[in-house]
């Protein structure tokens, strides 16, 4: 697949094919003094993805995304943006869109002003910048507040602006660092909007850094779970939930009257979820399943214990590996770092 490129903005028409892989990291390690922040990451991302980056806090995330911008120089290792190497971070830069996890926003200065002034400074004369300005805060649903100032904005809103900012130049690779936090939920619910649009309508690759699991199994196409600067999970969502032996669940119905015989009885196997069934109605259990094992082969067992216990099934239902379920599995123990 080639890194499609298109012109300024969200909907811009494809202008260029390239095969190289969108990111291409190969061994990157960097350290602060004797703290190891990111130790031999590689990772290789298709054009078009919208890659969810996860790890717990101390994990390296931010720090491998200020590398992959050219803003920390790596240790040592290398990669490639659009097949760019490493060492041509100004061409890089000229590929790329950022929005840091703390964006600085200027309060004096309209919204169209600002995004103007980021326009001009990638080469654009004055009307194609206003022109790109205007396009932008219409992509974001911002065209009513571009005479607006800055300071005026919501958090919500800012964040949309920030977005448009990234774009400015149309770059290939989108860098979007906790873009939700301390969005309520119709901002959240925009901003991941804005995420699909960037890698449906241009092509653009997406890395999402985000601690809200929910947002990475709505958007992203893959995932890479980082833990004390090592990747420890890389796949699809599915992928990494079943590599990870993430466990499955399932609800299993029973007469309200023996609700509690069949909690005892699948404790015993160890199948019954932390706290299930004891406060979701008095006919329901909530399994908790291995995920090194057939989902139907555990809920099987389950089932032939239930009945060998004289506990009537009245109904199962299965549920898939959750990523959640996978992210601690392989973060847990391990502290934040």
């Amino acid at each position: 697949m080639g890194v499609i490129e298109g012109s300024a903005g969200l909907t811009g028409s494809p202008s260029r094919v390239s095969p190289a892989p969108a990111i291409e990291a190969h061994a990157l390690r960097k350290s602060y003094r004797d703290m190891v922040a990111v130790s031999s990451v590689d990772l290789t991302v298709a054009p078009g993805t919208v890659l969810g980056l996860l790890g717990p806090n101390g994990a390296g995330k931010t720090t491998l995304i200020r590398m992959l911008c050219t803003l920390l120089e790596p240790d040592s290792g290398s990669f490639q943006i659009a097949g760019l190497p490493h060492t041509a971070a100004r061409r890089i830069r000229q590929r790329v869109g950022v929005l840091p996890e703390s964006p600085g926003y200027p309060r004096a200065q309209t919204c169209r002003e600002w995004l103007t002034y980021h326009a001009r400074l990638y080469g654009a004369t004055r009307p194609e910048a206003l022109a790109t300005a205007m396009r932008l805060l219409g992509e974001v649903g911002l065209t009513d507040r571009a005479g607006s100032l800055i300071a005026g904005l919501s958090r919500g809103m800012r964040q949309r602006l920030g977005i448009a900012r990234s774009l400015v130049n149309s770059p290939s690779v989108v860098f979007l660092d906790e873009p939700t936090l301390g969005l309520d939920p119709l901002g959240q619910q925009q901003v991941l909007d804005l995420v699909t649009r960037i890698a449906r309508d241009r092509g653009a690759t997406v890395v999402l850094s985000t601690h809200v699991l929910g947002e990475v199994e709505r958007v992203c196409d893959h995932v890479v779970i980082l833990n004390r600067g090592h990747v420890v999970a890389d796949g699809t969502v599915a992928e990494v939930a079943q590599r990870a032996a993430a466990p499955r669940r399932a609800v299993v119905q029973v007469p309200p009257h023996l609700h509690s015989r069949a909690v005892d009885v699948l404790a015993a196997q160890h199948l019954v979820a932390d706290g299930a069934g004891r406060t979701d109605g008095r006919d329901r259990v909530e399994l908790r399943l291995p995920g090194d094992e057939p989902p139907e082969t555990s809920s099987t067992a389950a089932l032939r214990c239930l009945l060998d216990a004289g506990v009537p099934v009245l109904g199962l239902s299965l549920e898939g590996g959750r990523l959640s379920d996978a992210f601690l599995a392989v973060t847990q123990g391990e502290g934040d770092g």
